[in-house]
This record gives structure tokens, sequence and C-alpha cells, in this order.
């Protein structure tokens, strides 16, 4: 036997209900977290993972992102959601090119609106209307709504409902 595998034993029940154990043979450079009884056995805890939101939302978005592209024709409304701010960028992908940007942090934006506790919908539709009239001043009509991973709910749809409004096209 070599001396560098290590023996682990593997407890489990079949479908029957009937007890059973089985030694696995695992290399020391696979570091798999293990438990050992009072028997002295080695046994293999599995635990699942969990994932935080901030984790599903970049999943969500990398999904969205491998289908949404944009182009010079058609460039990507991308929207970015803080718990204080809310930015959107127009952005060419084939260039890797911002063409226009708004966000809250931007004084034309925030001097009108009081949210202390972070954007809401009516601020949304601000911003909404930023970005588009940026985006009719630089010729861009046609856009590729990009959510970002959020839900195409609340400020994320104000903000879309409000770019359409004031001309542009998705």
């Amino acid at each position: 036997m070599s001396s560098a595998i290590a023996p682990l034993s593997f407890l489990g029940t079949s479908i029957l209900g009937v007890s059973y154990s089985q030694n696995l043979r695992i290399p020391p450079h696979l570091n798999f977290p293990s438990t050992t009884s009072s028997s002295g056995r080695h046994s293999l805890v599995i635990e699942a993972k969990a994932t935080t939101r901030r984790e599903d939302r970049a999943a969500r978005h990398s999904r969205i992102r491998k289908k949404v592209e944009g182009t010079t024709e058609r460039p990507r409304l991308s929207v970015f959601r803080s718990n204080k701010h809310l930015y959107v960028q127009v952005i060419d992908d084939s260039k890797m090119h911002t063409l226009a940007a708004v966000s809250t942090m931007q004084k034309s934006i925030s001097e009108g609106l009081d949210y202390t506790s972070g954007p809401t919908i009516e601020v949304a539709k601000k911003v909404g209307e930023a970005i588009a009239k940026s985006c009719l001043e630089k010729g861009i009509t046609k856009v590729a709504f990009d959510r970002g991973g959020y839900p195409y709910h609340g400020r994320v749809e104000a903000l879309a409902d409000a770019a359409r409004e004031h001309g542009l096209v998705f």
C-alpha cells in the first residue's frame, strides 16, 4: 500500500435503510473536510455551499451578458444599482468604449431630489430621462437593455420606461 494515499471510510445508508461502509482512497493533495468519529474512523463531511444575494445577481448578470451584446449600431444600456446610487452606462462592447454615462452622483440629477435613504423610483425616472437625452445628443437611438441581473421591477423598470418615453428604442 502506498503511503501517499490515505484510507478514508465513508458511512452511508442504502435505499432500504441498511447501513454500509465503504473505504475510499483519497490522495492527500485533495483536501476534503473530514471528521474523526469516536471509533477512530474518518467520515466525509459534505456541506452545501450557500450563495449570497450578490453572487446570485452576478450569476444572473453573466447569463444575461451571454445574450446581450452592445454593438456600434445598437450599444448596450447597462444598469448598476447600489444601496445609495443608481448608475447607467451606454457601452459599445465591440470597441470596449463607454459612449454615455449618467448616475445619481452627478449634481444635475441629485440637486432637485432628496433621497437620503437611497434612490427611489422618481430618481430612477430622472436618471432614465437624463440617459435618453444624453444618447439622443450623441445620435444613439437604439440600445440593448442590460438589467444587470436585477429584477425588471421597481427602479430598473422605472428607469427603462423613462428612457423609452424620452426617445430610446429597446
